[in-house]
């Protein structure tokens, strides 16, 4: 019975605390890529967080295969993955974005994103696109620069 209250605890987590995973929930098979307009931030530890809103006739960027693409520390072949990657075959305009702890955003010198600004991530949804529209960010184009985002810089 002691339990019982940390159940009843988690319960009340908000739904982003208690939908906290880790990489196996995201199917590595398939990346896609978003870009568009930041509609939200949340700039925070465990990880920073962005809302992404799609234009209306979403497409993927005609250079995206030939982008430059950052070494990371953690072995991630990055152009293959821009090779592969696709538009979600889900049509929600608005995707939550999983960055990177705070700590290796600030290695690779990431500026926090502001509202409005226009971005795009490479990452993973959840095995055939289900549950919320949510992206965990492999890398992260801002600017006209490519971060990695599963490890430190190379």
């Amino acid at each position: 019975m002691k339990r019982r209250p940390f159940l009843i605890a988690a319960a009340a987590l908000p739904l982003a605390a208690r939908a906290h995973h880790g990489w196996s929930s995201f199917d590595q098979d398939r990346p896609l890529f978003l870009q568009g307009r930041v509609a939200s931030v949340k700039w925070q530890n465990p990880h920073a967080e962005l809302v992404l809103e799609l234009p209306t006739d979403y497409r993927l960027p005609a250079d995206l295969a030939t982008r430059p693409i950052p070494a990371q520390s953690a072995s991630v072949d990055g152009k293959a993955l821009l090779a592969k990657a696709a538009a979600p075959t889900r049509k929600d305009r608005r995707w939550e974005i999983e960055l990177a702890p705070l700590t290796r955003l600030e290695a690779w010198k990431v500026e926090p994103i502001k509202a409005g600004a226009t971005v795009g991530v490479l990452g993973f949804t959840f095995k055939e696109e289900k549950g919320e529209p949510i992206l965990r960010a492999e890398y992260l184009f801002v600017d006209g620069k490519a971060y990695g985002l599963r490890s430190s810089p190379a």
